[in-house]
């Protein structure tokens, strides 16, 4: 093989083009910059938010091979309608990006049960039963890419910040991750999880990175000295959605410039 014709294999193996990518959380921050790549690559996107208004704007910004869904992740019949929505497009969705998530910081003691209900709703049940819904199609199909956005924060605990149900319910979605990726291995459907770092997004701003010593403290225990870059996730998605990662399923890639390595 000619280096030009490796080349073209190297870059094929990338490429989304014919499949349909469902992306939710897209209305912002990292889910939108998701949908943009898998968009780029080939992909068309099936976007979900509640903001309708802000899923119209990147709808008009991709053009061609995107779909708006707007829906209530919390509500089990706006997750069916999302999944019914991107099989009636093409009819199979060959990927699925669990991004949408909550943050609620507040002391555990202070916690309400419908305050943690609700993070476990959005972060872990809606996860399941998206996964659920569209592994159907993909156990159907014989192949499929499920992506679960975890977090640092479901890896180790976020003290001295305190955000009880987020940690839990992004540390049961990296073992969910692991046991979906082992239960549907041998059927050609990969779950696997990206476990982001500190990355300024709408949900971190305000918290960690307009305050001072938020962005100090980013800074001190990161490895690498500094937050994360948007497009610094890119590779990490680009990889697990496609062929590239063909024999990977089960796993929890950390992007966070060596936070969880200290």
């Amino acid at each position: 093989m000619s280096p030009a014709e490796t080349a073209r294999e190297l870059a094929e193996m990338f490429r989304l083009d014919g499949v349909t990518a469902v992306v939710t959380g897209a209305s912002s921050g990292l889910g939108r910059r998701s949908a943009q790549v898998l968009h780029a690559a080939g992909a068309t996107v099936v976007i979900c938010a509640r903001r309708a208004d802000r899923l119209d704007q990147l709808k008009q910004e991709l053009g061609d091979r995107a779909v708006v869904c707007p829906g209530d992740l919390s509500l089990a019949v706006d997750r069916e309608r999302l999944i019914r929505t991107a099989v009636e497009v093409s009819g199979s969705i060959g990927v699925l990006v669990n991004n949408a998530g909550m943050s609620q910081p507040v002391a555990a003691q202070d916690e309400t049960l419908e305050q943690f209900g609700r993070s476990l709703e959005i972060n872990l049940v809606a996860p399941f039963h998206l996964s659920q819904l569209a592994g159907a199609q993909m156990l159907q199909a014989g192949t499929g890419s499920i992506i679960n956005m975890a977090s640092i924060l479901g890896l180790v605990a976020a003290t001295p910040m305190k955000d009880v149900s987020y940690c839990s319910s992004k540390g049961a979605l990296v073992n969910m991750t692991r046991q979906l990726g082992c239960e549907w291995g041998r059927k050609g459907v990969r779950v696997n999880a990206i476990a982001p770092g500190w990355f300024p997004s709408e949900m971190t701003q305000a918290e960690m990175f307009d305050d001072p010593n938020g962005a100090q403290f980013v800074e001190r225990t990161t490895p690498m000295g500094r937050a994360g870059r948007p497009e610094e996730l890119d590779g990490a998605l680009l990889f697990l959605a496609s062929e590239a990662s063909s024999y990977v399923t089960g796993q929890i890639l950390a992007v966070d410039g060596g936070w969880t390595a200290r």
